[in-house]
């Protein structure tokens, strides 16, 4: 929910030059307005096809903006690539190897090539205005397949030619021999008519019923069959290995939702102007169709599962909550709606593997479809009566799956409540966990030669990133890297080498480098994430704790104690956004400007503590979904019960707790005041959702239902509803041009505060800021705000 300006620093403090001095709340429009204050870190690592170059950005010159800079295994030492070097690489992200990699293919600026890498030469493919996109190989091989205009079309490696294979056309099929046969009574008497009244008329049609005969015997001109999408648009084309069969879904999107308007004040033409934005929360999802067109024997099918996927009539638990609607539902269950997420084709081209998740996101199927009858065998359902998500599984394009043979494949699963890795047999069905225990697999990636994976878990700590080297059969996976924190890696093409992001937590990211084995020696490129100015001040290394909940879990938290604990001995709580996010870690924060503030706060006296509450990443299923249908629920108690145990274990003014957040964190912060008043004496909410009903479709939707169908859940998830409640000390911050969460909220609430007579709260605007504020000025202001809150209403 949270997104973040990339560089402008926490634009209140300022630190002094003289280390070990404290952080004060001062503005040095100086530091305020470089971006590069903390320093430079490298981030957007690339590999060159061969595997030779590493590409990243970075800027170590404080230029405006990041440029590209390039280093090899042979030589650390960064080059900074120029303009017209960078504008002539590949799109990283379309590279596609043979399966010997002794070639690729990839796009650039909407054109394809093709790569030997033995020789290194470059073949340029087309050379078009239009977009080409998405190549592969295919024919076994022998043709190079490509996207333009949303159809397929190959290109034969041996002659260059090139052909069309799909042809989608909007509308639909003519019916057949529908002639004269489809004619009203008027129509066909007025054709009679009209031909009994012109010679001219009845000559040119025998002329044209002699030619159409005579048509008929002429030798047959190649054609395409025509694949007619209706009202909708085709997408998701996946092509066989041999070239046979072809893959597409059919999507039509609702458009009946209403969109949002959010009015831009603060204009060059100095006019109001609108910004069009999103619908709302229960928006009906349009139709997603998959097929499958079989160009050898030319027929299309598709590809129907309602009433072959196991428990796709199942009622929703939540529904027993209303009750006359579920008794209407159990009368006589329907089959709920499908959508496919992604699909694949097995190496030997025989089969299809479907990703297909249930429009109500609690269930996800693995499905196989046989290429040529159209025969379908589910394979694997994952089910939650909350919603499916998690590493490796969440995410449009299907979850993280593949195939490792002709009768194996492999995915990620939070069946046993952590997201792990495993494989399947589809002759057998037989699945097989190759990771298991309370810690989440977080990537995985199959090897070039398939003997191995590469993932990444928290398997050593919740709050620790390491990369593993794991054996496709199963076994101990074997640790490469080393340094505590997170290591952020991309594998060269070649497995040879290992290039990765490393941080800790009071450390921003630098560029490491070491071969691809354990115990290897990483070697750092990077050393300029911290300027001289930023590493001046003894940034803390925040104590990671831990805190038992009422309900009896363990909740994760990031403690910053004072060296002087003001004689109020005040504390401050932050939430940090996005709900799933995890920000009680090893590594440095995206949250950099609140890490900064922390530090101020703690040199000013206070204790902060900053909490992985329910619903935030990390920490396996239970944890993310432990919001399901009452967010302000227990994310909420536990931010309560981290204020007692500041005050019951780190003697803690229990008058004298602050709390503030951004964005979920706001949300939170606001029903923290309302609905638990005395807990803390005051609060700071920053771009909060304040009524969940007016927030997006996709996200809210997985957490509480839809606001037609889960009035309840919605009712007690909304702070406007408890607005009542407010006794403690309330700022506001939005955002007046936030098109994720719309100032419309922070608006509403307002409204509905100066209706209650509430007295003790006030707002902040920021006509020129969306959600995340870009404007160090913006920064400034609001955390002198929030600061203010603070020293006014807890140093007492």
């Amino acid at each position: 929910m949270r997104k973040h300006a990339y560089a402008f620093l926490l634009l209140l403090t300022a630190a002094s030059v003289k280390a070990q001095s404290p952080l004060t709340p001062l503005t040095v429009d100086k530091i305020m307005r470089d971006p590069k204050w903390i320093g430079s870190s490298p981030s957007s690592l690339n590999w060159s096809a061969d595997g030779k170059i590493l590409r990243f950005l970075w800027n170590p010159d404080k230029a405006a903006s990041d440029s590209a800079w390039i280093i090899t295994p042979a030589n650390l030492k960064p080059q900074k690539m120029g303009w017209d070097a960078g504008r002539s690489q590949p799109d990283p992200n379309s590279i596609q190897y043979n399966s010997k990699y002794t070639a690729y293919v990839y796009t650039n600026r909407g054109d394809i090539y093709l790569t030997e890498l033995k020789t290194g030469t470059t073949k340029r493919i087309t050379e078009t205005i239009d977009t080409e996109s998405s190549p592969v190989f295919s024919f076994n091989e022998t043709r190079i397949v490509f996207n333009r205009g949303g159809n397929l079309y190959s290109w034969e490696m041996s002659t260059g030619a090139i052909a069309q294979l799909t042809n989608f056309q909007q509308g639909s099929a003519p019916k057949a021999g529908s002639g004269g046969a489809g004619k009203s009574v008027q129509e066909k008497w007025l054709e009679t008519e009209s031909l009994a009244n012109s010679a001219i008329l009845r000559e040119r049609k025998e002329k044209k019923e002699q030619s159409d005969s005579m048509a008929k015997t002429y030798p047959k001109i190649k054609t395409l069959r025509t694949l007619f999408t209706e009202d909708k648009s085709a997408g998701g084309l996946q092509i066989s290995a041999d070239g046979r069969f072809i893959a597409y879904r059919l999507f039509r999107s609702n458009n009946s939702g209403k969109g949002t308007i959010i009015p831009n004040y603060v204009t060059e033409s100095g006019f109001t102007e609108d910004i069009r934005g999103r619908t709302k929360v229960g928006t009906p999802s349009g139709i997603s169709e998959f097929y499958v067109f079989d160009s050898g024997a030319d027929t299309v099918f598709a590809i129907k599962t309602d009433s072959l996927l196991p428990g796709i009539k199942d009622i929703p638990a939540f529904y027993k909550d209303y009750p006359a609607v579920y008794a209407q539902k159990s009368k006589n269950p329907a089959a709920r709606s499908v959508s496919i997420q992604g699909s694949s084709w097995s190496p030997n081209s025989q089969f299809a593997l479907l990703d297909l998740r249930s429009n109500d996101n609690k269930d996800r199927w693995l499905v196989l479809v046989d290429g040529a009858t159209g025969k379908i065998t589910p394979l694997d359902r994952q089910h939650d009566e909350a919603w499916i998500a998690g590493p490796g599984i969440q995410g449009f394009g299907g979850g993280n799956t593949g195939w490792i043979d002709n009768n194996t494949i492999w995915f990620q699963s939070e069946a046993t409540g952590y997201s792990h890795l495993y494989t399947l047999d589809v002759r057998t069905q037989q699945k097989k966990a190759l990771t298991s225990g309370n810690y989440e697999v977080q990537s995985a990636d199959l090897s070039r030669n398939k003997k191995y994976f590469y993932i990444s878990t928290n398997q050593v700590h919740p709050g620790e990133q390491h990369y593993y080297r794991l054996p496709v059969a199963g076994g101990k996976a074997e640790q490469l890297t080393s340094l505590t924190g997170s290591n952020q890696v991309s594998i060269s093409p070649d497995e040879k080498w290992l290039a990765y992001l490393y941080s800790y937590s009071n450390k921003p990211w630098e560029l490491y480098i070491q071969e691809n084995k354990a115990g290897a020696k990483p070697q750092q490129v990077t050393n300029l994430a911290r300027s001289a100015e930023f590493a001046s001040y003894n940034w803390r290394d925040p104590e990671l704790i831990t805190f038992p909940a009422t309900d009896g879990a363990n909740v994760y938290a990031r403690l910053y104690r004072p060296a002087n604990p003001h004689p109020s001995k005040p504390a401050v709580i932050f939430v940090h956004g996005a709900g799933y996010l995890q920000n009680v870690h090893k590594w440095w924060s995206s949250y950099f400007r609140e890490y900064m503030f922390h530090n101020l706060l703690a040199d000013n006296g206070y204790t902060v503590l900053d909490i992985d509450y329910r619903g935030s990443a990390g920490y396996g299923r239970d944890w993310r979904t432990g919001i399901y249908r009452h967010m302000g629920g227990k994310d909420l108690s536990d931010q309560v019960d981290g204020a007692k145990y500041l005050v019951d274990k780190l003697g803690v003014n229990a008058t004298n707790i602050g709390i503030y957040g951004g964005s979920y964190g706001g949300f939170i912060t606001l029903m923290a005041l309302f609905t638990q008043p005395g807990v803390f004496n005051a609060g700071a909410a920053l771009r909060s959702v304040t009524d969940w009903a007016h927030y997006n479709h996709g996200y809210t939707s997985n957490i509480l239902n839809e606001p037609a169908t889960d009035s309840i859940a919605y009712y007690r998830s909304s702070p406007i509803n408890f607005a009542a409640g407010l006794k403690d000390n309330l700022l506001m911050c939005h955002g007046m041009v936030d098109v994720n969460v719309h100032f419309q909220d922070i608006v509403r609430l307002s409204q509905k505060l100066i209706e209650l007579g509430k007295d003790k709260w006030e707002l902040a605007v920021y006509p020129v800021e969306d959600h995340g504020f870009v404007e160090p000025s913006s920064w400034t202001d609001e955390y002198k705000r929030i600061f203010h809150l603070f020293e006014t209403h807890l140093k007492k």
